[in-house]
């Protein structure tokens, strides 16, 4: 049997045959591959589409069941504010930009914050009158009592502007961390030939990952440049919803550019690289000012626990010589 299978082996027309043979089969299995293989990545990506579809379709319909994009005030809030002619006494133009700042937009935003302006002095009054005078709970002389209402009157006036100021300052400081991606994803959109409504376009989609609220304002400074006349408006516009210099020197950049003709690249360049620094600047005033804020606790807290392991010992011996 072993001389037979070597004897085939080393018959020249036999390895013939047999290599003819391997050379048809891989010719032909070469042939029908392309016909007998699936697209797999084209599946795969049919399949992500698909979901992508699926997915957009299920939160444009969860958006337009529970989202309106113009919000009707208060039927309530709405009477109170036409009837005492609120607008008139208590509304004013720096009410109106402290609410832009602090996101609140529509005449809803500002029929709530003048109901509010009216009635929460009325209530903190009232509140005190009856903590003071009523229940009495703080035994302080006449005058001391009334001086502490007419305080939470003070306070019940300044309240809504507190919060707005409170509300405008973290939107503020979000924007701030994600201005300087944005400026970045701006000048490669810019650099790449993209137009400026486009570029804003494309870098509010982008960075909604890092910053919801300056993809919102992106967003609507593009809206903003579809219906204007003047796209400087919109710039304008964009620099006083938010409020940091930062944004507004970008806004003036924008603004010669599209007066002037000039390239933006070499503005955003620089305005991007100020941004990062002062970011740095913070990030560094930050971590020196935490010596002197870790002062107190450290006196307070961790000194007398100090004192008592490195005295407990000796205290110990000592009383167990005597």
């Amino acid at each position: 049997m072993i001389e037979y299978i070597a004897g085939k082996v080393f018959d020249p027309r036999f390895m013939g045959v047999l290599l003819s043979a391997v050379a048809a089969a891989a010719t032909a299995f070469a042939v029908a591959q392309p016909f007998l293989e699936t697209d797999k990545l084209g599946k795969r990506m049919k399949l992500v589409s698909d979901e992508r579809e699926v997915i957009r379709r299920r939160e444009r319909d969860r958006v337009a069941s529970k989202v309106s994009l113009r919000a009707e005030p208060k039927a309530y809030m709405k009477n109170v504010v036409e009837r005492f002619d609120l607008r008139r006494w208590l509304g004013t133009e720096t009410a109106k930009r402290k609410l832009l700042m602090a996101g609140y937009r529509g005449p809803q935003a500002e029929t709530a914050f003048l109901f509010f302006r009216l009635v929460m002095p009325v209530v903190m009054t009232v509140g005190a009158v009856v903590y003071l005078f009523i229940l009495e709970v703080i035994d302080q002389p006449y005058l001391v009592r009334i001086a502490l209402v007419i305080l939470a009157a003070l306070l019940g006036i300044k309240a809504p502007e507190l919060y707005l100021m409170n509300s405008a300052k973290k939107r503020q400081a979000e924007v701030r961390r994600a201005w300087p991606d944005a400026l970045d994803l701006t000048l490669i959109c810019v650099e790449s030939g993209m137009a400026v409504e486009h570029a804003f376009r494309r870098v509010s989609t982008e960075i909604a990952s890092s910053s919801v609220v300056l993809a919102e304002e992106l967003a609507l400074m593009t809206a903003e440049m579809s219906y204007l006349p003047d796209r400087r408006q919109a710039y304008e516009n964009l620099g006083m919803r938010i409020g940091l210099d930062a944004v507004k020197a970008v806004a003036t950049a924008l603004i010669q550019a599209e007066r002037y003709g000039t390239p933006i690249g070499q503005a955003l360049r620089v305005l991007g690289q100020e941004s990062r620094d002062q970011r740095m600047n913070e990030a560094e005033k930050k971590a020196a000012s935490l010596p002197p804020k870790l002062t107190v606790p450290m006196i307070l807290f961790f000194l007398p626990v100090l004192f008592v392991v490195i005295i407990t010992p000796a205290v110990i011996q000592i009383m167990r010589t005597q």
